[in-house]
């Protein structure tokens, strides 16, 4: 007897609810579609479901997207580095409070190195006629970034090679939830020996709208934002004991079904993000204003705040963070979101006189202000000028730092954002010793100091 089960999975959203509405519509019907068939149906979500970027995730730490996975009914997730590095650890630990399915990881320890509480390193589900389905998932490896939040992560790969040979043992289909990256799901495949039947991608944003088959394993992913849904069909043979066909494709949500509510969805959870945020973090005396050309007063303010939370000896980060600017007065959470919705980090790299003289002829090319960024935590539109705090050329024509000339061999300390760190703007950066500030985000940076400065607002 051969038996058909069917797979829907989602990853990477990031918290685009524009086409969430769809995207429930979809599953919500399909499950129930293949319930009345007698039909095995499970969903799964790789990682990335929420995104700090948008107002109602940041009110809710998340909290929101859980109910919106409880509410379609979701039957296991894994994370993302956006669940395990923007949370606090105790954010993280309450993310999955509510929910209604099981948060399957397998490389992620607490300080002691057990697994945290609100995670299970496999998971099983059972069809009707008794077909077990066994799960293992990790992450991607951001380990300094753990660490410094106080949680210990391993290689995401080795984990699930380790993992496979056991959890398919005691599983007529092994499932893997990855959120590790295209390369690192091939190479997973091609090591597992077809140990594993299905790998559902995430991490890296990459579509495959037929899947791929890679040592025997099939590999499938469903890109970015919620553009698409994947659909994995198995066919599980019974006499054999095995999966003996496995197919893979993506339904584009841009052409399904619009319900009620698909324009006013993501309008009606930023208006109750603003309700949430709505409390005065500080008043400011004088109006704030923001801009990508140069320096502003705005920028003024966030590179002393920069060098206070850090206590750097001078700072660099680029105009383009600033999504407009702050009116004279008060100032909510919702202000500070719009203005500065990434979620991205401060960062103390420590360099040599040499190297940051390097860094800063890099950061004056005329192309910085128009180029346009997307990712690294970076929510803006286009970098902007590069701004400099306590650091420039003096009458002497020399490089200073702190108003001191710069030398060479001696050791300096520069706060800048985490986006930075990763060489591809700034090479030096890449080997350099790095001090990331987590979990606070530059706009957490800007309302404590501003609060120093200003004063706490009246009750």
């Amino acid at each position: 007897m051969k038996e058909t089960i069917h797979i829907y999975h989602t990853n990477d959203l990031h918290s685009h609810f524009e086409k969430w509405p769809r995207i429930r519509e979809f599953l919500l019907k399909r499950k129930a579609y293949h319930k009345e068939r007698g039909e095995a149906c499970f969903v799964f979500d790789i990682g990335d479901h929420i995104d700090r970027s948008h107002p109602y995730t940041d009110a809710t730490r998340g909290k929101g997207n859980v109910l919106m996975l409880n509410e379609i009914g979701y039957d296991a997730v894994t994370i993302g580095n956006n669940e395990g590095i923007t949370l606090s650890p105790s954010e993280l630990s309450a993310l999955y409070e509510e929910a209604k399915f099981p948060v399957i990881l397998n490389n992620l320890f607490t300080g002691k190195g057990n697994y945290p509480g609100w995670t299970v390193p496999e998971g099983y589900l059972t069809t009707r006629s008794g077909i077990r389905i066994g799960l293992i998932a990790a992450t991607a490896d951001f380990s300094t970034s753990y660490e410094r939040l106080g949680w210990k992560v391993t290689g995401p790969r080795f984990a699930l090679e380790a993992a496979a040979p056991q959890v398919s043992g005691q599983s007529d289909i092994l499932v893997c939830l990855s959120h590790m990256g295209s390369s690192e799901d091939d190479r997973l495949a091609e090591h597992t020996g077809g140990k594993i039947d299905v790998i559902l991608g995430g991490h890296t944003h990459h579509l495959y709208p037929d899947g791929r088959e890679v040592g025997g394993t099939l590999i499938a992913a469903a890109g970015k934002w919620g553009q698409y849904i994947g659909e994995v069909t198995l066919t599980f043979d019974h006499s054999e004991g095995r999966v003996v066909e496995a197919t893979a494709k993506v339904h584009d949500t841009e052409t399904l079904p619009i319900p009620d509510d698909d324009t006013s969805y993501d309008r009606q959870l930023r208006k109750k993000a603003a309700e949430l945020l709505s409390a005065t973090v500080f008043q400011t005396p004088y109006e704030l204003r923001g801009g990508w050309a140069g320096p502003t007063a705005l920028s003024d303010l966030f590179a002393d705040a920069l060098l206070s939370h850090t206590g750097a000896d001078c700072a660099m980060f680029n105009s383009g963070i600033f999504l407009g600017g702050l009116p004279e007065g008060t100032v909510s959470g919702m202000d500070l979101h719009r203005l500065l919705p990434h979620p991205i980090n401060p960062c103390v790299i420590t360099l040599t006189g040499t190297e940051v003289e390097e860094a800063y002829e890099l950061s004056l090319d005329a192309e910085w202000p128009d180029i346009r960024l997307k990712g690294l935590g970076f929510r803006g539109e286009v970098v902007g000028a590069m701004i400099h705090h306590k650091m420039g050329r003096g009458s002497d024509g020399r490089l200073h730092v702190a108003g001191n000339p710069v030398e060479p061999d001696r050791q300096y300390r520069l706060a800048t954002l985490d986006l930075f760190t990763y060489g591809f703007f700034f090479p030096a950066f890449k080997k350099a010793k790095k001090e990331y500030f987590m979990p606070e985000f530059i706009r957490d940076v800007l309302a404590g100091y501003a609060i120093r400065k200003f004063g706490a607002p009246s009750s």
